[in-house]
């Protein structure tokens, strides 16, 4: 068999150092989204809440962009072993953060509404949620790019304290919500900020799980108990 052209392999190289791009740009706007949504609602900017909101379209194009280069990817070069395992990765990825830009909209939308009433003290309790929120992504995404299964793993058990944080804000918002009161809307929607952050914690989660898979090409998404990951195959 004929050795490959070093026109296919430069080529090859381009795609796959493309579509890692394309992944670390989405994911930057994906977290601007979310943080823009944040301080959105905790500083009363309605401007930064339309912002988000306009400018999900450019991660929902981000995720097709990925999806599209990983297919031409698979069908033009048929990778194997870790290149197979980054062009996986990265569309799981990418599908990933696109639903945590969605979360990140319906935020600011929650935000926005809250906005066309008078200043709400209990929109603080939000921060310390954010931040275990927001930590975890940006850990996610390091165990991606730094292809780093020991970090891509720890995010499962970690994630126990914010559920833990994200059951106590509802409980004490649904006890306020059933009191009744003038303010009641506004405790329902920090039950829907508080739920979306949560998710956003799952949803970091899943891209910690992919890095796992990238780095060690263990799948650990069903495991009951999470061992340490081996160390990286040789590939």
């Amino acid at each position: 068999m004929q050795p490959e052209s070093p026109h296919i392999i430069r080529a090859f190289d381009q795609s796959i150092a493309l579509i890692r791009n394309e992944v670390i740009g989405m994911a930057t706007q994906a977290r601007f989204n979310l943080e823009r949504a944040i301080q959105g609602l905790m500083d009363r900017d309605i401007e930064k809440c339309r912002a988000v909101i306009a400018d999900d379209t450019e991660v929902d194009e981000a995720e097709l962009r990925i999806d599209r280069i990983g297919m031409d990817t698979l069908v033009r070069f048929h990778p194997v072993a870790s290149d197979l395992r980054l062009v996986i990765s990265s569309m799981k990825v990418a599908a990933n953060l696109e639903r945590i830009s969605d979360h990140a909209v319906n935020i600011a939308k929650r935000a926005r509404k809250m906005l066309s009433r008078t200043e709400f003290s209990e929109t603080n309790l939000m921060e310390p949620l954010y931040a275990l929120a927001d930590q975890q992504v940006r850990d996610a995404l390091s165990a991606y790019t730094d292809r780093n299964a020991e970090l891509g793993a720890s995010l499962q058990l970690r994630d126990k304290e914010l559920d833990k944080m994200h059951k106590r804000l509802v409980a004490n918002f649904s006890a306020r919500l059933e009191e009744g009161g003038d303010r009641a809307e506004d405790f329902l929607h920090l039950i829907f900020v508080a739920r979306s952050l949560e998710r956003i914690g799952d949803l970091a989660v899943n891209i910690g799980e992919d890095a796992v898979f990238l780095d060690s090409a263990r799948d650990i998404r069903y495991e009951k108990n999470r061992a340490p990951v081996p160390e990286s195959p040789a590939d």
